[in-house]
């Protein structure tokens, strides 16, 4: 597609490029966001830039405006301070390198609005060094992959020649971040390079995707974990009614998860496999019968190397020739392929070496598991490597281990791994959780559960006397940038309700604002002091073991940390948390 500049810049201004809420953005609105960060660009020095913005229109024109003032494009899933510190020690801190809503002491560039570039399009070469994405992180630290415009623009003919047909000109709606791989294909360009139109916001909550799916024909871009969450009581007619297509990529899906999108959507999800350093590799598209059989994209070669691993050679894929994918592979027959499991998730424990997969495999056919993810991690004392695995228990587990507690619920799962798993390779630590955590892209990874781990052991004398707990049990249910979704379980035996009061046991409103701000502080990296409070209001009482829902935003623009309390029981609590100067950066 070495036209895509071309047809961007030749679509008629009253053309629609997207919307943003309930108003319609013309093409022209968005040509002229597009001049004005290509202004920005030509006087900035830096040819490489960071670049976040979570309006998908205006991320658009700013990518746009980068590329065409020939600056390669840093993409990071968030604005967390490790982040921030990361992308610093990649481009230095010179002025103008941080685009769009990074937190103010990044000193992000924004175009001024009466600047527009004037000058000519100067299209940038095929071997551009378009962008810089990162890993998604889910089986290990991130990393950096560098991607030239011609492997992007493959990759988008790859996909209208694919789909394009029975995506017609449909409107794009996403529960995915564009800031990852997935999402600025499917989400940003291939909609730029096609016409079709781009909705802002990215839609996280059921109730108002399932409205907006069922208002004009559309395509919905997810995540299996949004997938599998979808709340089969609300009404999904409508949406699947105008869906042309459901696109699910960044992790597999399970085939259980497959059938109940299939049943609420009226199709099964379109599964498109590969990965950042690859681009797209192959699609399925499952319905009654259980083929596992992966068709390649058009422009795909693959083969097993002598190992078992797939290879795989396109133009999206890079231009070094044939790559390997960690990923292990059978001939399908009629051209497709069949995928057994991940060849980087085997551990050496004790000098044994172990299958993470199978480990999770023997959990979930144990009739006691939903999900299960199992990671290598150092011990409690950073000494020898050992296993800890996080569960989500189905209906039986949960049982159990409400009857039984948690060691009884180790202990059965324990023996249940024991008929295929040395004694030496067994877990040894164990989280139990209503959710696996997921980030903006749908992803859970290494990072957010290793988190779970982080409670510390008490020492001798402390768990002689049982100290009283301060904090509640914290399950992590999503996570972005600037939103948390945390469940948290107050303890019977919580500190806090001493004296408060002894009849019936009440969560203090300033303890609920405290663990607001400490987690903000936490998940948010905030360094910044405490000016006041606004909008604060208590409706319901929390309780002993009663679960609820903490739901967290970090507006770094505003400097404000908006809490809200909230569970089937309804509204809890919520306030504005007003904070000074951010020095975090």
């Amino acid at each position: 597609m070495s036209d895509f500049f071309v047809r961007i810049a030749g679509r008629a201004p009253d053309a629609l490029a997207g919307r943003r809420g309930a108003a319609s953005v013309a093409h022209a609105e968005l040509m002229a966001r597009t001049r004005a960060w290509t202004a920005l660009g030509r006087r900035t020095q830096a040819t490489q830039i960071a670049l976040y913005h979570e309006d998908s229109i205006e991320f658009a024109a700013a990518l746009l405006g980068a590329w065409l003032s020939g600056k390669t494009v840093w993409l990071v899933a968030d604005t967390l301070p490790a982040s921030c510190a990361a992308l610093a020690r990649e481009l230095g801190a010179a002025p103008g390198v941080f685009w769009g809503q990074f937190p103010p002491s990044c000193m992000p560039a924004v175009p001024d609005e009466d600047e527009l570039c004037r000058l000519p399009w100067h299209e940038p070469a095929p071997d551009f060094p378009a962008l810089v994405v990162y890993t998604s992180g889910s089986t290990g630290a991130p990393l950096p992959i560098r991607k030239q415009l011609s492997q992007l623009t493959g990759e988008l003919e790859a996909l209208e020649a694919c789909f394009g047909a029975r995506l017609g000109h449909a409107e794009v709606l996403a529960t995915v971040s564009h800031q990852h791989i997935y999402g600025l294909l499917f989400r940003v360009l291939w909609p730029l390079a096609e016409g079709r139109a781009i909705h802002a916001e990215r839609h996280e909550f059921p109730e108002p995707l399932a409205l907006a799916l069922a208002a004009r024909p559309c395509v919905l871009l997810a995540s299996p974990a949004h997938l599998k969450r979808l709340p089969a009581h609300l009404d999904w007619s409508g949406a699947a009614a105008q869906l042309r297509a459901v696109f699910s990529s960044g992790g597999m899906l399970e085939a259980a998860a497959s059938q109940h999108a299939r049943a609420l959507l009226g199709q099964a999800p379109v599964e498109v496999y590969g990965s950042s350093e690859t681009g797209g590799v192959a699609w399925r598209q499952r319905g009654e019968s259980a083929d596992e059989g992966w068709t390649p994209l058009p422009g795909v070669a693959w083969r097993a190397d002598d190992q078992g691993l797939l290879e795989v050679h396109s133009v999206h894929a890079g231009p070094d020739g044939w790559q390997r994918l960690p990923d292990r592979v059978e001939d399908a027959g009629a051209g497709r392929f069949v995928l057994r499991g991940r060849a980087d998730r085997i551990v050496k424990i004790e000098e044994k070496r172990v299958s993470l997969d199978a480990i999770e495999s023997a959990l979930l056919a144990g009739g006691l598991v939903r999900e299960a993810r199992v990671l290598a991690c150092p011990g409690l004392d950073g000494g020898r490597q050992l296993l800890a695995a996080f569960v989500v228990p189905n209906g039986d587990g949960a049982g159990l281990l409400a009857r039984e507690g948690k060691p009884a619920m180790n202990a059965r799962l324990r023996a249940l791994l024991g008929a295929s798993t040395e004694a030496v390779a067994l877990p040894r630590r164990w989280r139990y959780l209503d959710a696996l955590p997921v980030n903006a892209q749908g992803k859970t990874t290494q990072a957010a559960l290793l988190a779970l781990l982080e409670d510390k052991p008490v020492g001798k004398l402390e768990a002689g006397l049982k100290a009283r707990p301060r904090w509640p049990a914290l399950r992590v249910l999503e996570e972005s940038s600037a939103r948390m979704l945390l469940e948290l379980t107050v303890p019977a035996d919580l500190l806090y309700f001493d004296g408060h009061f002894s009849i019936a046991p009440v969560l203090p409103g300033v303890v609920q604002v405290d663990w607001a701000i400490h987690y903000g502080r936490r998940w948010f990296g905030i360094d910044a002091g405490i000016t006041g409070m606004a909008a604060l209001k208590f409706q319901q009482m929390i309780r002993p073991q009663q679960p609820v829902q903490l739901e967290l935003v970090h507006d770094a623009a505003k400097g404000s940390l908006n809490f809200r309390y909230f569970s089937e029981a309804g509204a809890h609590a919520s306030g504005r948390v007003l904070l000074g100067a951010d020095r975090t950066c």
